[in-house]
């Protein structure tokens, strides 16, 4: 994207991206070189590095970050200065195309930079899942310089609260850690659990809750309260929190075996130590997504209630920006979708429905169980990703069915506009009779 000739300052980054895979911004590498260097100060996931992990485009402020349009539009304003030379690039690492990619270098040129001026760093890392018996490793420094931030992101593997591990930070070959804190959400400087929010030094800006396969990215940005060192930092934080356990009993204070991966963001002298190779692009997701159902496919072969219509509607922003589009004037109404699967799979299933001025609430069963209640009213015509909890489907036909229950009393209407079915699945798996409290403190092999 550039390479510059300094001394300079860069000021200002802006990127906005067009690419078809779903969680891109976790498959497009962000590296930048600073005078030359063989190792990049730079090396992280592009949607990481704007303060969002998973892959998921949303929009939050902060003072060094802010995201806005539906998080594709992305703005960096950490100073980064350099002596000799700046080198940015950026590497597709899905096996899709990018179809654009759009970007503004601002930086200022200058004669000189004070003698020590400390160079910009951020570096990505992950634990899939988070290592039993050990903290999980925000940042090991050597060399002289001042940390300014964390970005965290949790996928649960569990249901329950993660965010009861204390931070630590280690100044200068310290054996005990001068800063230690008193639970995550107080190191991202809230309370009482996490809530989605965004503020200029902290926030949570992605929170889906306290269920399993819930995502969450936290950050914290040491502007007002840099942490200095002379010689070397390191950070740490636990992975601890709640679980009930296969016989019902309950811990509030347990490590956990989440998925968990960070962006340390910091300035120092160079050079910096060289850390681990980052982990290919699609190692970096925490689930792989499987679609079981395309909405508009499955028109010819749904059934559905009797006077009632049911056709393919073409709509921009869906699969092949078509829809299955349900056309009821009345309650009551019903439409069901079988759909075969060939060996078993155990994940979240989650559906995408359009939501739009006159359409209606619905009841979701899957092999007609209840699985969520959908209100599909909204003032603006837009797709919304709906989860539907966690399921163990066997090989062989299953059924999807919608139950028209009323309506918001805003809406004019009962439509339904169905998108997909989807299924995540972890990259790792428990095994049959897991219990945490046989691993929790103890070394793991990985």
């Amino acid at each position: 994207l550039a390479e510059l000739e300094g001394p300079g300052i860069i000021t200002h980054i802006w990127f906005t991206i067009s690419h078809p895979a779903p969680f891109y911004s976790r498959l497009l590498t962000l590296r930048i070189y600073w005078d030359g260097e063989e190792h990049p100060s730079v090396e992280c996931p592009i949607g990481d590095f704007f303060g969002i992990g998973h892959g998921v485009d949303k929009p939050f402020s902060s003072i060094p970050i802010t995201v806005t349009s539906e998080g594709k539009a992305r703005n960096c304003y950490w100073p980064m200065p350099f002596r000799k030379s700046a080198k940015i690039v950026v590497s597709n690492e899905s096996d899709k195309r990018c179809n654009a990619f759009y970007y503004y270098i601002d930086w200022q040129k200058h004669k000189t930079l004070p003698d020590d001026a400390a160079y910009f760093h951020a570096m990505y890392r992950q634990e899939f899942p988070c290592v039993m018996g050990r903290n999980y490793l925000l940042a090991d420094i050597v060399g002289r310089g001042h940390y300014v931030g964390t970005i965290q992101s949790v996928y649960a593997m569990s249901d329950g609260w993660y965010g009861e591990g204390d931070d630590f930070f280690f100044i200068d070959g310290a054996t005990e850690p001068q800063l230690r804190g008193t639970g995550t959400e107080d190191y991202f400087c809230d309370a009482w659990g996490f809530r989605q929010q965004a503020c200029p030094f902290y926030g949570t800006p992605l929170w889906e809750g306290y269920q399993a396969g819930s995502r969450c990215t936290a950050y914290r940005f040491h502007l007002a309260d840099p942490v200095t060192f002379r010689k070397s930092l390191r950070a740490e934080i636990e992975h601890k929190g709640s679980q009930t356990f296969p016989d019902g009993k309950i811990s509030g204070f347990i490590e956990r075996d989440d998925l968990m991966s960070s962006v340390a963001i910091w300035y120092q002298t160079e050079p910096h130590k060289p850390w681990p190779p980052l982990p290919p692009g699609p190692e970096r997701l925490p689930f792989s997504e499987q679609i079981l159902i395309v909405g508009w496919k499955a028109v010819p072969t749904a059934s559905h209630s009797p006077d009632h219509t049911l056709e393919v509607q073409n709509i921009g922003g869906l699969t092949d920006d078509k829809q299955l589009w349900f056309k009821p004037d009345t309650e009551n109404a019903w439409v069901e979708i079988k759909f075969n699967l060939d060996k078993e799979i155990n994940g979240e299933l989650s559906v995408r429905m359009l939501h739009s001025w006159d359409y209606g609430m619905y009841r979701v069963l899957v092999d007609g169980r209840e699985t969520a209640t959908l209100d599909l009213y909204s003032s603006a015509i837009a797709p919304q990703t709906h989860r539907l909890g966690q399921h163990k489907l066997q090989a062989g036909e299953h059924a999807l069915r919608f139950q028209c229950t009323g309506k918001n009393k805003e809406s004019k209407g009962f439509f339904l506009g169905f998108d997909t079915l989807n299924v995540r699945i972890p990259v790792y798996t428990r095994p049959p009779g897991f219990d945490l409290r046989n691993v929790a403190g103890k070394p793991s092999a990985n």
